[in-house]
């Protein structure tokens, strides 16, 4: 029983860090051009640097960038998901050939 509840602990911290990570990155990097923008001559290519994330957001959430992170926060937790199923499995099998 304690092989199954350290899987599923492993799985569940997994996708929660797998689900954090594309937001945080995503939001780091919008603040960081956001603060760009309050140097004079940068404040034009800041705007549209900024414009274009919130475009490329909004293609994957149908017209709305939060819902875009959100899409691609679930894929990358869901992919980290079947990442850690495998590597837990082909521990297992490694466990059981030695």
């Amino acid at each position: 029983m304690t092989i199954l509840t350290n899987f599923l602990r492993s799985l569940l911290l997994t996708i929660i860090f797998c689900f954090v990570a594309p937001m945080l990155l995503v939001g780091i990097f919008l603040l960081l051009v956001y603060a760009i923008g309050y140097f004079p001559p940068l404040q034009n290519l800041s705007e549209a640097i900024f414009n274009r994330i919130l475009h490329f957001l909004s293609v994957f959430g149908s017209g709305t960038s939060f819902r875009g992170l959100c899409v691609i926060s679930l894929t990358c937790s869901f992919v980290g998901g079947l990442f850690d199923t495998y590597a837990y499995y082909r521990c297992q099998i490694l466990r059981i050939d030695s």
